[in-house]
């Protein structure tokens, strides 16, 4: 391999010829060895935009030649289009509140410009990586902008599969709306409900995580670029500072705005927080409804056996024939891992210091990590799980009406006290309720069937209510 001389204040280095990357970069590489990963690219294509924005901005304010512009702003547009990814090498979680990850663009852009204007990489004197690329910018605006608008585009992809969600559990709620079961309160039996009502349930939830993730998320599109280091501007140009956020706005086609305190938008992180908070409830009502899920279908023989899943793999490696519940499993999975990477976000934001948070490395990184799993998880619970789930509606109609439940009903049209003593001599004798109130000649079997209707027992009133005038 072939290597070029580069040097930093730490020292010399050899880098690889063919590298994009720098110095800075590669000391980053060697310093963080954490997860083994590298940014996510939806943060490599907004630091690309940001810097585009900026070339443009300093360009315009008289900062930038027009050559040098122009050549970043191509090499901006190349690394947007998806070229040169594989030159960020920086791991996500890393010290230095995010300057590797800056640098990395910064070498990258620059060595790329440099090729654009006919030099060969490594020759910083036709475009450099601080004076040109980073001109009038700071990580602690740049990395902070950059996270921000990756993180709106992934929560938008996400809340597409969200959507989608909402719109197939209601299809399922309308598809099993005849379908009367027993419902549970602290895993006993209460009264009866139909299934369509429980999907019908899920789907309100899920309508509830859309609105409340479209609203937190539009906090992230105020952004603190122009603040500079800790938000007062120092090296940035008055009139890049005043427009560079219609610029940026018109070169990620977002509704952009700049902070209304530069110094408030730097060393905050408040807006992380919620937006986090809020995954983490979506995911809550998610596993929730894979629990109940996993529940309705237990079984086949010995469990609710209310509903089935389909089959997705086998289950066992001893056991013959067992099928697992393995989509609301991992939906689970994600649950809990969106549940810790919350609070990695809150402790990230709260250990911020005076003008600046030096650990929005960890934060995005957490972040990313949880709308990605969410929108993957939801995506797998749709395909693999929901869309398939059948009914064994006579099982269920056969537990309603053999439970002890459905004495609920009948109260209203015998008095509590006589209710309870069916209830009591059914669980008693192992018979049914409706079986022994017409031996009892409590209610007749014409009236008990109005009663127990499925409708008439789902709905709000008494069930059969026109009985009591007579």
């Amino acid at each position: 391999m072939l290597f070029r001389l580069e040097s930093d204040s730490i020292g010399e280095k050899q880098v690889p010829k063919s590298a994009y990357y720098g110095v800075q970069t590669l000391r980053a590489s060697e310093n963080f060895r954490i997860t083994g990963l590298t940014i996510h690219p939806q943060f490599i294509k907004a630091l690309a935009e940001v810097k585009k924005a900026t070339a443009i901005t300093n360009m315009k304010a008289g900062i930038l030649e027009k050559k040098i512009s122009d050549a970043i702003t191509k090499a901006c547009d190349e690394i947007i289009e998806g070229k040169l990814h594989d030159e960020f090498i920086t791991d996500p979680i890393q010290g230095g509140a995010g300057t590797s990850m800056n640098m990395n663009a910064n070498e990258v852009i620059a060595n790329r410009a440099i090729e654009i204007l006919g030099g060969e990489k490594g020759d910083y004197r036709i475009v450099h990586p601080n004076d040109h690329v980073n001109n009038g910018q700071s990580t602690n605006d740049v990395i902070p902008t950059a996270g921000k608008i990756a993180a709106v585009r992934l929560l938008k992809s996400m809340l597409e599969k969200l959507y989608k969600l909402h719109d197939v559990l209601l299809k399922k709620a309308d598809e099993f709306d005849d379908i009367i079961k027993m419902g549970r309160t602290q895993m006993q039996d209460a009264v009866p409900i139909r299934l369509g009502q429980e999907f019908y349930a899920y789907s309100k939830a899920v309508e509830r995580d859309i609105k409340r993730i479209k609203s937190t998320s539009s906090n992230l599109l105020t952004v603190n670029l122009g603040g500079t280091a800790i938000g007062t501007g120092i090296n940035a140009d008055e009139n890049y500072v005043k427009n560079i956020t219609p610029v940026l706005k018109e070169v990620t086609g977002l509704p952009i705005k700049q902070a209304e305190d530069l110094v408030d938008g730097t060393q905050n992180l408040d807006c992380y927080v919620e937006v986090s908070g809020v995954l983490k409830a979506c995911v809550v009502s998610l596993s929730k409804m894979a629990n109940d899920l996993r529940l309705m279908s237990s079984g086949p023989r010995c469990g609710f056996n209310e509903i089935n899943l389909p089959p997705k793999q086998n289950g066992s490696s001893i056991m013959p024939g067992k099928v697992n519940p393995v989509i609301p499993e991992v939906v689970s999975q994600i649950a809990f891992n969106v549940i810790g990477n919350d609070m990695t976000i809150t402790m990230a934001a709260e250990a911020g210091q005076l003008e600046l948070n030096a650990f929005e490395p960890v934060l995005f990184y957490n972040l990313f990590e949880s709308i990605d799993t969410i929108r993957n998880g939801v995506d797998t619970f749709i395909e693999n799980c929901i869309e398939g789930i059948t009914a064994n509606k006579e099982h269920c109609r056969d537990l309603v009406f053999n439970s002890v439940g459905i004495i609920t009903a009948i109260c209203p049209h015998v008095g509590y006290k006589k209710a309870a003593l069916i209830a009591k001599k059914a669980i008693k004798t192992g018979r049914s309720v409706t079986e022994i109130a017409i031996e009892e000649k409590v209610l007749s079997k014409e009236n008990l069937d109005k009663i127990l209707h499925v409708y008439e027992m789902t709905m709000p009133g008494i069930a059969a209510k026109e009985l009591l005038k007579r």
